[in-house]
Order: C-alpha cells, then structure tokens, then sequence
C-alpha cells in the first residue's frame, strides 16, 4: 500500500492548522513505515486529499475512475469558515455547497474530532466519517535555556513581566479582538500574537484591530515553527481565545509544551476536562480572572495533567489509526468498482 499524501499550494497554507497537517501526517507514515508520495507518481494506491481547492476536488474524481481509494480529510466546515474573511459569513452557505461537493467523491471522510463529525453528519454525506486527531509530535515541543534567552532577547521582553501568547491566523474567529481588549485590561502583562493573515482578505473591522497600538501589546507576523516551539517555552500562558475549531492544531502543541493554558468553553474542546487537563472560560470577566489566578498561582498548575492527555494524540498512535483507515478505504474502492 502507497499512499498519496495531497495537498495544493502547500507552499502558502503551510502556516495554517492545514498546511501543518500535512506535515504531521507524513510524521505518522513515517512512524508506522508506510510508503507514501507527495507528488502524484502514478502508482500510489490511496490518495489522502487535505485542500479543497478545484484541482483537489478533479483529483479525487480521477481517482475514483481509476479505482482507486479516495480519503479525503475534512479539515474545514461552514462553521469555521465564518467571521474568517471580508464577505465569509455571506457566502458560507455557498462554501457549504463547495464543501460537500469535495467531500461527497469520497471513500472515507476523516476529520479531527467527534465534534467535527457530527457537522459533517448534518451535511448528508453519504462517506462514512472517521475522526482521527492531527497528531502531535510530543519530541519536538522543548527548548535550550540558550534558546529562550535568544528569544527574550529579541523581542525585547521584560522578565519581570508574565508574557501571554496565542497562535493562529489574525481573524475575528480566532478570537483576536479579545487577545486585544485582555491588553488593555491587563497592562502589566505582555502579550504576543503569532500568525499572519493578507490584510487584502480581512474586513475594515479587522484591520482597524490590528492596527491597535498598546505598550504591551505585539503582532509578530508569522514566524517558523522553531520560534514558535521556543515562544510556547517562554510564555507564562497560552490562550486561544478561537470561537469555532474542527481541532485546533496550536491547542496540541501548547499541552506537548507544557505551558498553562486556556481556551473558550466550546464543544469542540469538550475532549479536555475543565480545570483537570486545561483551564476553560464563557466571557471576558472569567477569563480575566483565570489569567490573574493562573499567573499569581492562586489555581492548580494542571500542565502534567495536560500533557498526559495530548500523549493520547502522539504522532506514532495516529500512524497506526491511519493504516486502518487507508486499509478501511482500499475495501470501500474495492466494492465500488
């Protein structure tokens, strides 16, 4: 079994939760020994589709009258798409269309999490659905005292201030304007935003945002994911504030480094126990409150207990899952021809 592992203009999603995707999969083949190619060589056996762009939807269709396995992961929904872009919640309805007719040529759907599939299940889809985690490289998320004192150093942060740091795209839905409203509440911490999004895609609303200027407040761009490894070290906490998630990929790494954090209350994260693996919060006054609790260590340090749980979603138990499902895929094709 050779596996074709997908996904188009890799080259400028990679700093999203997609693009990244494809790289912990190729982790996980690699992990479980199980041959696979980034280009289309001709004599793969199952193709793992991540993009939904057209030529990954002509290419699932060729595939299917080639006889081959089709696996199609559902990284996006309608759900996620909205308070993205300029226009999104206008034509996500029309997004969903799109989404169905990609994820309607498949074999096996896949997608990160139970709350996932069961958007996808509302959709019709007549796939059967397999929620399978992005996986997690638990090797990777450490840093060198020499590493983080070079980061320090940097970015210029002050040791006797806690610095919070969130990860992701610089949209509305990943909850940027409330990473915005904590630094002006909170002016004795520092505050780092990593992730970069076109200002040509954005809303007025959302540019407006981001040209806030506060003392303590930063937008670093996107940066390598090395930085980000070592910001993840640095940091006192980790907040993502997002308001829809299919998983969320930043969420993994921030448990495999250890670093208290906290999400919005959201089903998609239901996976985690509230004040057992990571700290959860319903509106701005709660979250305040957690920070100062967290940061003056008024509340349990719940970072082992974290780190256990995102061990369940190493790279070497999504390998194996994924054998399962090409194998459950190659059956599927195998009575449709």
């Amino acid at each position: 079994m050779k596996v074709y592992l997908h996904s188009d203009f890799q080259e400028k999603i990679k700093q999203s939760g997609v693009g990244r995707a494809l790289y912990h999969q190729q982790a996980a083949l690699e992990k479980e020994h199980i041959p696979y190619t980034l280009t289309d060589t001709k004599d793969w056996d199952v193709v793992h589709i991540n993009t939904i762009f057209p030529n990954s939807y002509y290419l699932a269709k060729k595939a299917r009258r080639q006889g081959k396995a089709v696996v199609y992961h559902a990284h996006s929904t309608a759900e996620d798409f909205k308070d993205s872009f300029r226009y999104s919640n206008t034509v996500a309805p029309l997004f969903r269309k799109w989404l169905e007719k990609c994820y309607g040529t498949a074999d096996l759907l896949l997608t990160p999490t139970e709350y996932s599939k069961s958007l996808l299940q509302s959709y019709g889809l007549h796939a059967p659905i397999e929620s399978i985690s992005n996986g997690i490289d638990l090797n990777f998320w450490h840093a060198t005292d020499y590493e983080m004192k070079k980061f320090r150093a940097f970015y210029v942060l002050d040791e006797n201030r806690p610095l919070i740091i969130s990860v992701g795209l610089q949209i509305k839905r990943k909850g940027l304007f409330d990473f915005i409203e904590l630094a002006r509440r909170l002016p004795e911490v520092q505050f780092i935003w990593f992730g970069y999004t076109d200002p040509k895609v954005l809303d007025e609303q959302t540019r407006q945002a981001l040209s806030t200027r506060l003392e303590n407040l930063r937008f670093a761009g996107y940066v390598d994911r090395e930085i980000v490894r070592v910001a993840y070290q640095v940091a006192d906490l980790y907040l993502f504030p997002t308001y829809e998630e299919t998983e969320g990929i930043v969420l993994l790494e921030a448990l495999a480094s250890r670093i208290p954090t906290i999400v919005r209350d959201l089903p998609v994260f239901d996976d985690y126990e509230a004040n057992k693996h990571l700290y959860k919060f319903k509106d701005l006054a709660d979250l305040e409150q957690t920070i100062i609790g967290i940061l003056n260590q008024e509340l349990p340090d719940l970072t082992q207990a974290g780190y256990a749980k995102v061990s369940e979603k190493s790279i070497g138990k999504i390998g194996h899952q994924l054998r399962s499902c090409y194998q459950r895929a190659l059956k599927i094709a195998q009575e449709r021809r």
